[in-house]
């Protein structure tokens, strides 16, 4: 909400398209920026609406357009005090393409629009107005989101503070909170749900039936001939995650699978916003992405509650943990801190090996003119082998371990708690 009212109070302000997957609350999240921001809101939907669709295969004359959108919302569309909102937008092609026309003739019109396959669209051979538009991605809520969800809000505000020693006291909490996470995830109707009932079974059924309508959009949106490769990489993920290499290995997939069979598919899911894609870096040195090995990769989910929903994990292993738990906490762990660096901090993560070194880093960030190496841990352990490894032979700056131990600083690494990955 808060990217909104600055994208509305932004001088050069371009229409503005939401990116996310089907279910984060994009609709949601726009038309009550309307309520809250606008005197009026013009919500448009191309689901299933063939007669406006049709309005924009016309032609791009404003004029037109604006008059079809007075008469179909039943509103006088009026510069700065209407918010037009264009949702599911890759139905209508040329409503996206005509985005670059509100831009450039008519930027006085506020215009949000959104699509939870808009990038399926895209490689669909839909131009999408480069330069003419600003983004947005929305992902499912982070941990500090969840907290304000569940009515936390202090906890959440204590967190922005870095006031350490004061968090530190309320750690249980946070932990209870952290593991109600990992099980309810962020996706908005299950926590909105789980907020107001508590109730872990009904929030195994929603995580399930978001599921299903993922895999429903796998057959109604793809082509036939990736459709059963799409669903062995998706159902191949947990288990992926769940080796000690994380590392995509295809022939986990099927025997004698290659990435040449597979990318097709993987970059499918990438484009749902479905699935994030963490690529190795052969070299700790700036800048990061000029040393990314792109044949080596690791894949994880959108949200780390369904990623449990998926593997069928109970309530109890996570709450109280077990034996049988034991090994996949690292797979729960890993995402859960993925979600929080890609949501809620600036970083772009990556992670680094080399075929020479037997350590791995699980994460790898750039800050500035640093490479910071980012170890995660699942519980309180203070073994970090493959960061001091890594620490001996590369000399970095700064060295995080992410883990359930209080925040310390020590002569050669900061030790950052779980609940805490917002503000690394």
């Amino acid at each position: 909400m808060q990217q909104l009212i600055e994208w509305k109070k932004r001088p050069n302000r371009k229409p503005l398209v939401i990116k996310g997957a089907r279910q984060v609350g994009k609709t949601w999240l726009m038309k009550e920026f309307g309520k809250q921001y606008f005197e009026k809101t013009a919500y448009i939907t191309f689901y299933n609406n063939q007669r406006m669709a049709r309005v924009f295969d016309e032609d791009y004359d404003i004029e037109r357009i604006l008059m079809n959108i007075n008469i179909e919302t039943k509103q006088e569309v009026t510069p700065e005090d209407t918010l037009i909102i264009l949702d599911e937008i890759q139905e209508a092609p040329k409503a996206l393409e005509a985005l670059k026309y509100f831009c450039e003739n008519a930027p006085q019109y506020a215009v949000i629009a959104a699509g939870s396959l808009l990038g399926v669209a895209i490689h669909r051979g839909v131009s999408f107005p480069v330069g003419k538009v600003d983004t947005m991605e929305l992902y499912p809520l982070n941990y500090r989101e969840f907290l304000e969800a569940m009515g936390e809000g202090q906890l959440a505000g204590l967190l922005e503070k870095k006031d350490y020693a004061l968090i530190s006291d309320f750690r249980n909490q946070y932990i209870f909170w952290l593991k109600n996470y990992y099980y309810v995830g962020g996706m908005p109707e299950v926590a909105a749900f789980f907020a107001e009932h508590k109730d872990y079974t009904e929030v195994r059924r929603l995580q399930k039936s978001i599921l299903e309508q993922y895999e429903d959009d796998f057959g109604k949106h793809s082509e036939n001939a990736n459709l059963a490769r799409i669903r062995m990489v998706w159902n191949s993920i947990p288990m992926q995650l769940a080796k000690e290499n994380k590392k995509f290995f295809f022939g986990q997939i099927k025997k004698g699978a290659r990435m040449k069979d597979f990318e097709i598919a993987i970059e499918w899911l990438l484009d749902c916003g479905l699935i994030t894609k963490v690529y190795k870096v052969s070299s700790p040195s700036v800048p990061l992405k000029a040393y990314i090995d792109f044949s080596a990769f690791k894949l994880f989910f959108l949200d780390v509650g369904l990623l449990g929903a998926m593997s069928d994990l109970d309530m109890e292993s996570i709450l109280e943990g077990n034996e049988i738990f034991r090994e996949f906490k690292g797979a729960l762990t890993e995402q859960y801190v993925l979600q929080q660096l890609i949501s809620d901090t600036s970083y772009i993560p990556y992670y680094f090996g080399t075929d020479s070194a037997n350590f791995e880093m699980d994460f790898t960030v750039q800050k500035g003119k640093h490479i910071v190496p980012v170890e995660v841990k699942a519980e309180v352990s203070l073994q970090a082998k493959s960061l001091k490894a890594y620490c001996r032979k590369y000399k970095p700056a700064y060295a995080v371990r992410i883990s359930l131990k209080d925040y310390q600083e020590e002569e050669w690494l900061i030790n950052l708690p779980l609940y805490a990955v917002c503000n690394l």
